[in-house]
């Protein structure tokens, strides 16, 4: 069963998915991070550009010819990426096909409009028997 983890509190939730990110990669963990919003995904494709100064975390959009190469992938559509670790849903939908994956990762910011709808996926996950870890990113 996909594990469900929820960081929250992120004062901003773009930097903090960056983070969660970096660390991904320097673990060799491959993710997938899905971001309907044109504007979120452009977002993380610019700051883990920039995030760190002494290092570079490779990503691309999942359509790259790069992409079977690339641990960090950013996409719209989770219906052709064969990747099935690690999915970090960055949207305010409940990811399609999100089962497939072993582990499912949401960042929550602290605007009201997150948190309620971070809460109604909470509420779907749990009503289908998932496990909800959750992580209190406000403190940093």
């Amino acid at each position: 069963m996909t594990q469900v983890f929820f960081y929250h509190g992120a004062a901003d939730r773009i930097a903090a998915a960056c983070a969660l990110l970096s660390g991904a990669y320097a673990k060799k963990k491959p993710v997938l991070v899905y971001a309907v919003e044109n504007m979120v995904a452009s977002s993380i494709d610019r700051m883990l550009w920039t995030h760190s100064a002494l290092s570079f975390v490779p990503h691309c959009r999942a359509g790259s010819p790069l992409a079977a190469e690339t641990p960090i992938q950013i996409t719209d559509n989770l219906e052709s990426i064969p990747q099935d670790e690690r999915l970090m849903n960055l949207s305010e939908e409940i990811p399609p096909g999100f089962s497939r994956f072993q582990s499912l990762i949401e960042v929550v910011g602290q605007e009201e409009n997150d948190r309620l709808t971070a809460r109604d996926r909470v509420k779907f996950y749990k009503d289908r028997g998932y496990e909800v870890r959750y992580f209190d990113l406000s403190d940093r």
